[in-house]
């Protein structure tokens, strides 16, 4: 209905998911089934350059598979965004220190983009102190990233524009230290813990820069917009859960009736018309979406750079595909009952799911 036929996600590794996602949730972690399928299919490793080890896939091919995994279980899907999100990264750095991390055992990346720490020049590196929030995947995290203010002699050091100098870096599990703070309604099994790192030691190497002109690797990756390549892997993964509620919503509303007209809710032509309308209002949106997709990266991928109106192009479409998936669930959720409102169930997972992950500061309206 939402996913196209050819799903992205084949129906055993769909199966598999699915049957480990209670247990995931209860354990607010993801099952040891799914970090291992996670691993064997590489996709923690798809957005990371073939020349380090990566898949390097063309980013329309890892957001369709993104958006099949979030539907079927969000917290996994977060996981593989997220993470994989900061694989992309490793086209930033060093080839050879690239080729490091990316060939580590069952390597996974995660991090924060908060500048909420601070780097302080000490030779021919930086010494590093913090604390950062929403590490999703951060258990199995073999390396995090951060954002942090430089400083030398305990000054921030400023820009051309005298604004403090922000620098992303890079840096091994061991050097971090994970903080339990996931305590949210929904995404339990995302594990998205804060972290901090206390006067750790870095190689000026493990620092990086976010620009396609920074850009360590070859291939249009490289040269995809950051904002817009967020943008696109946030709102799929928001359209994944929804299109998994509406497959949910029918059966949950057939079993009810109208109290005032007496009948089944499914044949009053205002609640079924509702259904339609959302079907395809959702669909619609979906559509539009993965054109803009395929439109800029057919550009970026000829050579073209991303103008500022295609970025917006992009980002409107992300935008207007979330405020869609809003719609649906918030405007069918109250005609799927008692139900749907059982913390066990599964459509109360995937509406406890859909309302935090579409919570991202970028999703806003």
């Amino acid at each position: 209905m939402i996913q196209s036929a050819a799903s992205p996600l084949s129906p055993r590794d769909a199966r598999r998911i699915e049957r480990y996602a209670a247990l995931a949730e209860a354990s607010r972690f993801l099952h040891p089934v799914q970090q291992a399928l996670l691993h064997r299919r590489g996709w923690l490793k798809m957005l990371a350059p073939r020349a380090s080890g990566g898949a390097e896939l063309p980013l329309p091919q890892v957001v369709r598979l993104e958006e099949a995994v979030a539907g079927v279980d969000g917290s996994m899907a977060w996981v593989l965004t997220l993470c994989a999100g900061a694989g992309w990264f490793a086209g930033f750095l060093p080839p050879d220190l690239a080729r490091g991390i990316i060939g580590t055992h069952r390597v996974c990346l995660g991090g924060s983009g908060a500048p909420t720490g601070h780097a302080e020049q000490d030779g021919d590196g930086w010494r590093i102190t913090g604390s950062w929030d929403y590490a999703s995947g951060a258990p199995m995290a073999t390396h995090f990233t951060l954002n942090a203010v430089l400083r030398a002699n305990g000054q921030p050091l400023l820009d051309e524009h005298g604004a403090p100098r922000i620098r992303a870096f890079l840096v091994p599990a061991a050097q971090v230290q994970i903080v339990p703070s996931w305590r949210s309604i929904g995404m339990r099994a995302s594990a998205s813990h804060s972290y901090r790192i206390d006067n750790q030691w870095v190689d000026q190497r493990h620092g990086f820069t976010i620009s396609p002109a920074a850009a360590t690797a070859d291939g249009p990756l490289y040269r995809y917009p950051f904002y817009s390549l967020a943008f696109v892997t946030l709102a799929a993964n928001v359209a994944g859960m929804a299109g998994h509620f509406l497959r949910l919503a029918p059966p949950c509303m057939g079993r009810r009736r109208h109290a005032v007209k007496n009948l089944p809710l499914l044949d009053v032509p205002e609640v079924a018309a509702l259904l339609r309308d959302k079907e395809e209002a959702l669909a619609t949106a979906r559509a539009h979406f993965y054109a803009e997709l395929d439109r800029s990266w057919t550009l970026v991928a000829s050579g073209t750079r991303l103008a500022p109106d295609d970025a917006l192009s992009v980002q409107t479409a992300s935008l207007a595909l979330v405020a869609a998936s809003r719609a649906a669930v918030d405007e069918l959720y109250p005609y799927c009952g008692l139900y749907a409102a059982h913390e066990d169930s599964t459509i109360n997972r995937v509406w406890r799911d859909f309302h935090t992950a579409s919570q991202h500061t970028l999703l806003l309206p």
